[in-house]
């Protein structure tokens, strides 16, 4: 059995399909962790929907958490497609892979498996979430805002019982996070900017091996698609 996390797919299904098919190697008795964003910016969020999907009904262990963006998804779905803050090419891209034109027409399955995915995941040596914690409050665990957004906080290590620290949100160059995975640091960011491929540092869907710290790298195949560099 191994154990494996990745983060910020933005709908870049084919390259998630190769990572966890021609990389990995998924068994049914492994566990794939996804730390959220699986949606938006990228050309088929519909696609790594239906991937996720489809694992979970063959009895594949994929537990998935709630990122900014797929929170986003579900504000717009309820208030209008004003709630996501996509440029416009974005937005084509998430209307065209569910193939509607109004984001309020995103079937029900879909908007229910979104609404059930957590904020964070605790396992018995690492603790999971999409963006961090806001380590200056008394209950980190309250303040869901911050899993889904925080950027530039400091790990208080007692308020999460010295367990490792795994998430995304902060797209971070493939270099410094083969360096992070090689120290075995106790908090490590999985994001690659793996939708951002027009930026020589992104461009790569990562995992991790949560056991041998190994780490897989997997290079956007989904592209040419529209989308903005990051600046």
């Amino acid at each position: 059995m191994a154990r494996y996390a990745l983060t910020d797919i933005h709908g870049c299904a084919k390259t998630f399909k190769a990572l966890v098919l021609d990389q990995l190697r998924l068994e049914k008795e492994d566990e794939l962790y996804v730390l959220g964003d699986l949606v938006n910016k990228g050309p088929d969020s519909k696609g790594v929907l239906d991937f996720i999907l489809h694992l979970q009904k063959q009895h594949y262990q994929v537990y998935c958490l709630r990122g900014n963006h797929d929170h986003m998804l579900l504000k717009a779905i309820k208030k209008g497609a004003d709630a996501v803050k996509l440029t416009p090419t974005e937005k084509e891209h998430l209307l065209k892979s569910f193939d509607i034109k109004h984001v309020e027409d995103i079937p029900k399955k879909y908007i229910k498996f979104l609404k059930k995915l957590p904020f964070y995941l605790k396992l018995p040596d690492y603790l999971l979430v999409h963006a961090g914690f806001d380590f200056r409050q008394a209950d980190i665990f309250s303040d869901t805002d911050a899993m889904l957004n925080i950027r530039n906080y400091k790990v208080d290590w007692e308020k999460i019982e010295n367990k490792r620290l795994l998430h995304g949100h902060t797209p971070t160059p493939l270099h410094n996070i083969k360096k992070t995975a090689s120290h075995n640091d106790n908090r490590l960011n999985l994001d690659a900017g793996c939708v951002y491929y027009k930026n020589a540092a992104y461009g790569n869907l990562v995992a991790l091996d949560l056991d041998t710290q190994e780490l897989f790298v997997q290079p956007n195949i989904d592209r040419p698609y529209a989308v903005a560099r990051k600046s």
